[in-house]
């Protein structure tokens, strides 16, 4: 009766050293983080305690046909939902890895009917040559992790399925900014699409005055074919437009799960005002990017299989347990006779491999600085977009009020030389000269205020949308995983 609670107390100690991980102390790798952004436009706000809204950070845009197409990407996008599975299948390994930190359970039985070799060596005179065997068993096995094998497999598995999960954030504000990117895009082709209709309109009538002019004998038929050929180029850019249009709505519906064939979109002129966005500090940033958090993650999986490589040095401790019954027949499989086990801890260590473990520790060291330069590299980039899309924004704000004075000087000297003309005061030549410099300045503006608006989006985008790296905490991980599952 000792020898049991002699074996719990070995157990037990035997345990009590486990799980002296080998891997470094993990350090996030150093990255050139400025004190601030570069000096930025009137429409940016100077608080860094501002945050973008967690959730819907698209709703900055005001408009209600917007927010009804995120909603669907979010619930029909098939990339959205393949990025999501993989993240489960990194949940899912870590469940695997897991299951080496408890024992290994499993039972067995099983009916045999065996018949020896007549010519076998040894056999005795009385042996049959025909039996049963019967079996019912369990086995029990265990790694003591002495040296942190599992626990630091585990570490890596962890921190492997965070990097999923900002993977899938990643690619969750990627599609929400194509989307609203996309949708504001197609806007402005509707609003390129009304001017050259009404421009279509305008040309028309002059076309007719030149018509009206000519038949009184007042201008020659040259002032008639230019107004055509107005006309005509005005119409070939609204087609143009047109068709534009029709690639921007195809896309917008495979983003939101539909059909090309069948989605459409009614046109719409009124163009959402420009949101004021929050900047924050730089050094936010790398909370607030998911793509960072990837690349971080993903550095601190590589430092912990470095303590997976490092134990393969030591001696790996086994601890195994198995017990049944085995018997030739049936009716005393279960009985005390037939009982049958095993009880015992093993020992296994490499001497010699070729230098395969310190290959390995090698290589595990190396994909940890790889991984680390790729996480500075993710960082600078990140910077760069902030400070690309700032730059863009400004610029774009100052281009728009030359712009807009453009279009009201092109405005008033178009109407000035129409109504020369109809004085007989100018040649047709000097009205076309002004349609196609008025036409142009629309359209500048126009364009203008659909790409500042666009580079608000990839503003958004490059800040990291109102994702934060606390959503990588376990207990956020464990509720999204309890919401998912309660939805299937």
């Amino acid at each position: 009766m000792k020898k049991p609670k002699s074996l719990a107390a070995t157990l037990a100690a035997t345990l009590a050293l486990g799980a002296c991980s080998m891997a470094p102390t993990y350090q996030v790798p150093d990255a050139p983080v400025a004190p601030q952004f570069q000096p930025s436009g009137p429409w940016t706000t100077a608080a860094p305690a501002d945050q973008l809204p967690r959730e819907g950070w698209w709703k900055l845009y005001g408009d209600a046909r917007l927010d009804d197409l995120e909603d669907q990407l979010l619930a029909h996008n098939a990339d959205l939902a393949a990025a999501f599975a993989s993240y489960e299948q990194s949940r899912d390994f870590l469940a695997q890895v897991r299951a080496d930190l408890f024992p290994q359970v499993s039972l067995g039985a099983s009916a045999i009917r065996n018949r020896q070799s007549d010519n076998a060596a040894l056999r005795g005179a009385t042996s049959p040559a025909w039996y049963n065997t019967y079996s019912l068993t369990a086995q029990a096995s265990y790694e003591v992790d002495l040296w942190g094998r599992v626990h630091d497999n585990v570490a890596s598995g962890r921190s492997s399925m965070q990097a999923s999960a900002a993977d899938f954030a990643s690619v969750r504000l990627s599609l929400e900014a194509e989307l609203a990117d996309t949708y504001l895009a197609l806007v402005g082709e509707d609003r390129q699409i009304d001017l050259l209709q009404k421009t279509v309109d305008a040309y028309q009538r002059a076309l007719q005055l030149t018509k009206t002019l000519q038949a009184g004998g007042a201008v020659s038929g040259l002032d008639v074919n230019r107004a055509q050929t107005q006309l005509s180029s005005t119409r070939s850019q609204l087609s143009q437009t047109q068709a534009q249009r029709a690639l921007l709505q195809h896309a917008i519906a495979v983003l939101v799960g539909q059909s090309a064939s069948t989605f459409t979109l009614d046109a719409k002129t009124d163009l959402p005002n420009l949101p004021v966005i929050p900047i924050g500090l730089p050094s936010t940033l790398l909370q607030r990017r998911p793509d960072i958090a990837a690349a971080e993650r993903r550095t601190a999986a590589a430092n912990a299989q470095i303590g997976v490589a490092r134990s393969a040095f030591f001696p790996s401790l086994n601890l195994s347990a198995g017990g049944g019954f085995g018997s030739g027949s049936w009716g005393n499989l279960l009985t005390a006779p037939s009982a049958i086990w095993a009880l015992g801890p093993s020992l296994l260590m490499d001497v010699f491999d070729g230098g395969r473990r310190k290959a390995q520790v090698a290589a595990a060291h190396h994909a940890t600085d790889e991984a680390g330069a790729r996480y500075r590299g993710v960082v600078l980039t990140a910077f760069q977009q902030v400070e690309d899309n700032q730059s863009i924004l400004t610029d774009l704000g100052t281009a728009m009020v030359d712009q807009q004075d453009a279009t009201k000087a092109a405005d008033h000297t178009l109407n000035l030389s129409m109504a020369l003309y109809k004085q007989g005061a100018n040649s047709y030549l000097d009205v076309v000269t002004a349609q196609v410099a008025a036409l142009d300045a629309h359209q500048g503006l126009l364009s203008l205020q659909t790409n500042q608006l666009r580079a608000s989006v990839g503003l958004v985008r490059a800040l990291g949308g109102g994702w934060s790296s606390d959503e990588l905490a376990p207990d956020h991980l464990a509720q999204e995983q309890k919401l998912t599952s309660s939805t299937k």
